[in-house]
């Protein structure tokens, strides 16, 4: 199944986009997807409405689409992820997962716009596969335990400030990574039977049209089941938390591209969840 909030930010309703390409109105059966939706049989409930047919159809034709998960309690990320992005970031493949948090007020819709931060010169994108988590995890015995509390998979786009990240002795990694706008998700959040070998799908990346990461998840140094367990060892994962898996190689820190200023365009897609568009601006003074 696909999810989507759409409407205004702070008044999106819950949607689900169905195989045939219809968009069916979900206010019945749930007033957000958020993590009490995922944990409390949501996903079982719209199900049966859809098979029902108890869902009326909506145009959504010029609304706004917004993040397909309301307000994540935390955004988990990994760094260095892909194998190729770490050998053009200078760095040796992690041994373990590089772990940071990301400020969750960061996650906008996927077609909002991006902003440059006050004092910006080195604004990058980042795309990347994003875990929903559906169930509590805490301690997982087990890699394969992971896909117990999987609630589904969405396109996100990890953007980073280098200077804010790097520009300081031994680096302020949240500080890059938390300012407005940068973490659009979606447009859809996919449930794991439609998705079910997200160990390979391509991902990639343009700027104003011109290709920039073009991989395959493939290239994970650690896959979805290890860092979903690798986490749990250490952070309590809660229903409506998100995991951003790391990028793949082609970001403008390998220094063969620019930078993003106001103006570009930025696409990002994934192989069956779609494809998020963002326009850059400045900062307000």
């Amino acid at each position: 199944m696909r999810f989507m909030r759409v409407g205004a930010s702070g008044a999106e309703r819950p949607v689900l986009l169905t195989a045939d390409g219809r968009h069916l109105d979900l206010s019945g059966v749930t007033r957000e997807i958020d993590g009490a939706f995922l944990a409390g049989g949501g996903v079982e409930r719209a199900r049966a409405a859809e098979t029902a047919g108890r869902l009326l159809r909506l145009d959504i034709t010029g609304q706004r689409v917004g993040p397909p998960i309301a307000r994540p309690g935390t955004v988990a990320c990994i760094g260095l992820n892909y194998a190729r992005h770490a050998v053009e970031s200078g760095s040796a493949p992690p041994a373990v997962p590089v772990v940071f948090l990301k400020a969750s007020n960061t996650v906008v819709g996927p077609y909002d716009d991006l902003v440059i931060p006050r004092g910006s010169t080195r604004t990058d994108w980042e795309a990347e596969l994003a875990v929903v988590i559906g169930r509590r995890a805490h301690y997982l015995p087990d890699p394969a335990a992971a896909a117990e509390v999987i609630a589904g998979y969405a396109i996100s786009n990890d953007v980073s400030e280098r200077d804010f990240q790097a520009g300081d002795p031994g680096g302020q990694w949240i500080r890059g990574k938390s300012c407005e706008s940068f973490n659009p998700l979606g447009p859809w959040l996919v449930t794991p039977d439609e998705l079910p070998h997200p160990g390979d799908l391509a991902i990639g990346s343009e700027v104003n049209g011109e290709p920039r990461q073009a991989s395959r998840t493939s290239d994970m140094i650690f896959d979805v089941p290890y860092l979903i367990w690798y986490l749990s060892q250490y952070l309590v994962l809660e229903p409506g938390d998100v995991v951003n898996t790391g990028t793949p190689e082609g970001v403008a820190l390998s220094g063969r591209f620019p930078y993003l200023a106001a103006g570009d365009e930025v696409r990002v897609r994934i192989e069956g969840l779609g494809e998020q568009r963002q326009t850059c601006r400045d900062a307000a003074r």
